[in-house]
């Protein structure tokens, strides 16, 4: 975490989670977060996020991501360590 209070974060979301809306309402959720970052498909059927922004902000981003929308069931969610590089602003999705 900076000066700023700002912090950076790298989940790996399991379950049903592609082909349920999930990307979009992740990216809908964290932009109201104001928070930087890409939300992605990953080839083993999880969805990968990667975020930065104020602590607070990406503790409430990991509860969304353990709720998921509605058609979609989260069996856990995994912290991994953080990539370097900047991250998009505002929040994206990745294709």
């Amino acid at each position: 975490m900076n000066q700023q209070g700002e912090a950076r974060a790298r989940f790996r979301v399991v379950g049903r989670v592609q082909g349920v809306g999930f990307r979009w309402w992740i990216a809908r959720e964290a932009r109201a977060l104001t928070l930087a970052g890409t939300v992605y498909n990953e080839a083993d059927g999880s969805v990968g996020v990667e975020a930065e922004g104020k602590a607070a902000n990406l503790a409430q981003l990991r509860e969304l991501l353990a709720e998921g929308p509605p058609n979609a069931s989260i069996e856990r969610v995994e912290e991994l360590s953080p990539t370097r590089g900047a991250l998009p602003a505002p929040f994206s999705i990745r294709a």
